[in-house]
């Protein structure tokens, strides 16, 4: 499988080429199945997840004008045989995973069968934010409350983290991801409306990684083509930090 990790979504042309480049054809003649599940966690989530999908969120994803879009959302896989829905995934030229909570997204992934299925297709994952990081091995998250339920969270720990309003408490969370990529992603990058990903704050973050780790903004994506070499498309900018 073929990987595309954005930090907000298909932002520029610089990521647009690469993800053609990866799907071997415009994007016009592929088909996709979008992942809305990391949304749901989130007050509004339900709104948030049709706005993603109707092309009405900031990101770029949904709409970038596929020959045709499906819903593919995860917690709903279990109950049904898989026969319903492999066939799709397998078929399907692109997978979109959206952003939200990147635990809540892994987890589905692995009690979905997702994650097993993952390394056997021959399409194009693309990942926004919480989507791109759900999919490494190993990721480390930020929340202003410890996260609810079990979620296969590696460790739990406080954190403070300066930004330009002053030192915010946060709760660092390692998590375990679907080990499609064996680096993590940390998106975002010296975002105002994300204080917690500075780049000092990265810093932190990547610290208690075992892997390679990209700090991407917005304006960034990190590509991995097949036999698995790995390029950073980036017209903003970003940092690897190395354990």
């Amino acid at each position: 499988m073929r990987v595309l990790l954005t930090s907000g979504g298909i932002t520029n042309a610089s990521i647009e080429n690469a993800l053609v480049d990866l799907l071997g054809r415009p994007i016009a003649e592929c088909t996709a199945l979008f992942i809305p599940t990391a949304i749901y966690p989130f007050r509004g989530g339900a709104e948030m997840a049709w706005r993603a999908l109707s092309g009405q969120a900031p990101s770029r994803l949904s709409d970038l004008g596929w020959k045709s879009l499906g819903l593919l959302e995860l917690s709903v896989l279990p109950s049904i045989d898989a026969e319903a829905w492999v066939p799709a995934v397998q078929e399907a030229d692109a997978l979109l995973a959206w952003g939200g909570d990147p635990l809540f997204l892994a987890n589905w992934m692995r009690r979905s069968g997702l994650a097993d299925l993952l390394p056997t297709l021959d399409s194009v994952y693309v990942g926004v934010s919480a989507g791109s990081m759900a999919v490494t091995s190993t990721f480390v998250e930020t929340y202003t409350e410890p996260p609810r339920g079990d979620h296969g969270s590696l460790q739990s720990e406080p954190a403070v983290f300066s930004t330009p309003q002053g030192d915010v408490d946060r709760t660092l969370v390692t998590g375990h991801g679907a080990g499609l990529v064996d680096f993590a992603v940390i998106p975002h990058l010296d975002n105002e409306r994300h204080p917690d990903a500075s780049l000092a704050n990265a810093e932190k973050w990547a610290a208690r990684i075992p892997a390679p780790t990209y700090a991407i903004d917005d304006q960034t994506a990190v590509k991995v083509a097949d036999g698995g070499t790995v390029d950073v498309i980036s017209e903003g900018h970003w940092k690897l930090f190395t354990p």
